[in-house]
Formats: C-alpha cells, sequence, structure tokens
C-alpha cells in the first residue's frame, strides 16, 4: 500500500471502530409507567351503544346540520391550524437531531488568480529569481466527509427525546382537533337549546296573551275585576321579560361558533334563521375502562411522550462525561495549472481525528444531569394527574349524562301532568269555578317546566359530547 493511502486506511478504521462502540447507549432506557387504575368506571350508563367509527365521534348524534358544522370548523379552526404548524416544526426538529448522528459531507473547489506586487515581501524576494511571473493561478478540487461518534450514545438519546417530542406534538394536535370539535358541538346544541325555549317562550306568550284576552272580557261583562286583568297582564309581561336573555345567550353562542370555525361572527346565519330540534343525545360506551384512556386520549399520549421525551435527556446529558470522537478525511488535488489538476502530483488527500471532552467542567455536568432527572420527576408527575384527571373527567360526564337523561324523563312527566291541570284550571276560571290565581300559577309552572326540560335535553347532549372528549373521542395512537 503506498504512503498516499495511509490517512484513508487508518480513517476507515477508526470510522469502524466506531460504529461498533456506538452501540451502547448511556442513561436510562424508557419503560411505561405502571398505574394502578380501575377495571371500569363507575358511573358509566348501562346499555351504551358503540361509539362511531374512527374519530368522527359526532356522527353517533344522526344529525347532519351537527355534522356539517364540526367538519366545517375542523377545516377552517386558527387554533389548530397552528397546533399543525407546530406538529411540522417538532418533526422538521426530529429530522435535525437524526442528521446529527450521520456523517455530514461537501465538495469544494477553487480557482484564484493573482497580479503579485513587487513591492510585498514575497513580490520583492521572488521577483529576483529567473523566470519569475507576476501572475499566478491555483485551482483545488476536493471532497470533504467528518463524523462526530456517538461512542457512548449522547446523541441518540438527544434524538430519541425529539422524536419523542414529534410524537407528543402529534398527539397534542390530536388533543386540539378533539377539544375543538367538541367546543363545536356544543355550541351548535345550545344554540339549539336556546331555539327550542324561545319557541317555548314564545308558544307560552301566546297562551298568556289568551288568558289576559279573556280576563279583559270577562272584566267587560263585570264578572273579572281590574286587579285580575292586571294579574294578567303582569304574567304576559313576565313571559316577554324571558325573551331579550335568551335572544343574548344564542347571538353569543353564534358567535362562538363563527369564531370556531374560523369565521366572522354574523358572516352566516342560517343555523340562526333556520331553528331545528336538538338531536337525541347517544350513550358513549367505555368498555375497555380507565386503562383504555392510555393508549386513546390523546393529551394522556402527548405526556406520556413527554415523559418519554424527558427521560431520553437524562442520557443526553450524561453522556457529556465521556469523550467526543470525531474523524475527518478530505480527498483533493491541488495545482497550479489546469493541466496537471487531475494528476498523481496533484493528488492531497488528508485525514483528520479529533477529541473533544469536557474533564475539567464534571460540575456543570452535574447540575445539567440533575436538572435532567428533576425534569423528568416533573413530566412523570404531570402524566399521572393528567391520567387521574381524565379519568376524573369521564367520571363526571358519565354521571352528568345519566342525571340528565333521569331528569328529562322526570321533567317530561311533569308537563303532562300540568297541562292538564293547567286546561282543567282554564275551564273552570272560564265557568267562575277558581280565582284567576290558579290558572296564572298553572301557566307558571307549565312553563318553568317546559323551559327546563329543553334545558335537560340540551345538558344531556352536552354531557354525550363532553363523555366523547373525555374518552378521548374514537382517536387512537
Amino acid at each position: 500500500m503506498t504512503q498516499s493511502h495511509r490517512p484513508l486506511s487508518a480513517l476507515t478504521a477508526l470510522a469502524l471502530t466506531g460504529a461498533l462502540v456506538s452501540a451502547c447507549a448511556v442513561g436510562p432506557d424508557y419503560r411505561r409507567p405502571a398505574l394502578d387504575l380501575p377495571a371500569t368506571f363507575h358511573n358509566a350508563p348501562a346499555a351504551a351503544a358503540p361509539t362511531a367509527a374512527g374519530d368522527s365521534w359526532w356522527l353517533a348524534f344522526h344529525d347532519p346540520e351537527l355534522t356539517r358544522v364540526v367538519e366545517a370548523t375542523l377545516a377552517g379552526n386558527q387554533d389548530l391550524a397552528a397546533a399543525e404548524a407546530r406538529l411540522r416544526q417538532e418533526r422538521a426538529v426530529a429530522r435535525l437531531a437524526g442528521a446529527n448522528l450521520l456523517p455530514t459531507a461537501q465538495l469544494t473547489g477553487q480557482a484564484a488568480a493573482q497580479h503579485q506586487s513587487l513591492d510585498s515581501p514575497i513580490g520583492e524576494i521572488a521577483s529576483h529569481f529567473p523566470g519569475y511571473s507576476r501572475d499566478q493561478a491555483q485551482y483545488d478540487l476536493g471532497a470533504g466527509a467528518s463524523w462526530e461518534i456517538d461512542l457512548f450514545g449522547g446523541d441518540r438519546r438527544a434524538a430519541q427525546a425529539a422524536r419523542a417530542d414529534a410524537k407528543a406534538a402529534q398527539a397534542s394536535l390530536a388533543a386540539v382537533r378533539l377539544s375543538v370539535a367538541a367546543d363545536a358541538a356544543d355550541a351548535y346544541l345550545q344554540i339549539r337549546a336556546l331555539q327550542a325555549r324561545l319557541d317555548i317562550a314564545a308558544r307560552q306568550q301566546a297562551t298568556a296573551r289568551d288568558l289576559a284576552t279573556l280576563v279583559e272580557r270577562r272584566q267587560g261583562e263585570g264578572v273579572a275585576s281590574e286587579r285580575e286583568v292586571h294579574q294578567a297582564r303582569a304574567a304576559l309581561e313576565g313571559v316577554d321579560a324571558r325573551v331579550p336573555p335568551l335572544k343574548a345567550a344564542l347571538e353569543a353562542q353564534a358567535a362562538r361558533l363563527a369564531i370556531l370555525m374560523g369565521q366572522v361572527p354574523g358572516a352566516d346565519r342560517a343555523l340562526i334563521d333556520h331553528p331545528a330540534a336538538a338531536p337525541d343525545a347517544p350513550r358513549p360506551t367505555a368498555a375497555d375502562g380507565p386503562a383504555g384512556l392510555l393508549r386513546r386520549r390523546p393529551d394522556v399520549v402527548a405526556a406520556e411522550r413527554r415523559l418519554a421525551a424527558a427521560d431520553a435527556r437524562i442520557g443526553a446529558a450524561i453522556g457529556d462525561y465521556y469523550p467526543k470522537v470525531s474523524l475527518a478525511g478530505l480527498l483533493g488535488v491541488e495545482s497550479l495549472s489546469t493541466s496537471n489538476l487531475f494528476t498523481s502530483g496533484a493528488y492531497q488527500p488528508q485525514a483528520i481525528a479529533g477529541l473533544r471532552w469536557r474533564l475539567f467542567d464534571f460540575g456543570r455536568i452535574d447540575a445539567e444531569v440533575d436538572g435532567a432527572k428533576a425534569h423528568r420527576a416533573e413530566a412523570l408527575a404531570a402524566y399521572r394527574q393528567t391520567v387521574l384527571r381524565a379519568a376524573g373527567d369521564v367520571e363526571t360526564a358519565f354521571s352528568a349524562l345519566v342525571e340528565s337523561e333521569a331528569e328529562t324523563d322526570a321533567l317530561a312527566r311533569q308537563i303532562d301532568d300540568l297541562t292538564r291541570a293547567r286546561g282543567q284550571a282554564q275551564m273552570a276560571y272560564a265557568n267562575g269555578a277558581v280565582s284567576l290565581i290558579e290558572v296564572l300559577d298553572a301557566d307558571r309552572g307549565v312553563l318553568d317546566a317546559s323551559d327546563r326540560l329543553a334545558q335537560a335535553r340540551a345538558d344531556a347532549d352536552r354531557a354525550a359530547v363532553a363523555a366523547y372528549r373525555a374518552l378521548g373521542g374514537g382517536w387512537s395512537a
């Protein structure tokens, strides 16, 4: 082997040695923490229907307008667009961390021309040599490569952390998507509930107006007193007073929904101008119990991936205790003329091996390792708290759903009885058998119960949405 190839042979040997040694990695290997979770949810509804397929949980409501609203929101929401951009950023960081483990290579080339000054030190001396020319040229071309070998795996731990952060960003995007869809569904259902309550108020206004007309006619006949006329009018005005707050709340929810959809509030009035009945609340299932939240609910997955990233960063910090070895090589040619550029005489290889070691900086490294371990402890506590909060959200949503359904059934029976009693009271009043106060009390009872029923149905719908949100929808890791 010629002398010119020895640097390359040494470089190859060092590279192979580095590749073999770098099979190890300092720091702890990640293990998902074990959590003590119950097998089932305490408040889970009985005989629950299956959830919607995939992640389109809103299809379980069987409401085409709700589906349109949610899908338009997912297409136009700006928080979701920002989360998608954050995911792209984290993926780019992960690719960069992975690229840092690989050798780098570059091509270089240069052509230089110079007219030498005779007054410069070099020109003054060289000008006395025979055949000296002030016009000089130099050409060089080369291909180089360098590699910092990850002997102890610290850089690979950093790359693992970056990949885990990217996975956390992906889960966070799913969490934003779930939250945005749930907020849109919640706003839509509140709009439908407010429209139902306005319809109830309008029907009650007509009833109160008819009663006021009846009392005024009876006063004209000398049967009713002026006090009863004022009582009937006051009852009508009380119903009228219920309407403005409901309209204001309706506009507020419409503005909320427009912003969620990425629109200017008030730009689309179709939903407000065309009232419709609210859908029946579905019953989400949770057959896999709290343990299913660990793989299905995106904020739990994001917290677990952040814990994995913190775990890997401990190894990245420990890696600074050990030396860093770098290799560099250059294959090039250099000549004063282009005619000799690719001859053996112009051949100019080079090999470099370097060592970098923070040998006298262990105090700083100790602090960095301690900081990484403390960050991991924080991430672990955050992960456990996220799981507990997720389980609590499901229990709360299931309880609200079950109790809202029970309230709805009871109110429906109450309204049926109150409506019959109200009709009987008005008939008795028209015949002079009872006082006006009994009719007014019956009217208030029907109005209050009907309004509460509309709210209870909305609460059941919203509790179903909250249950899907708490369960993680149909999203899977």
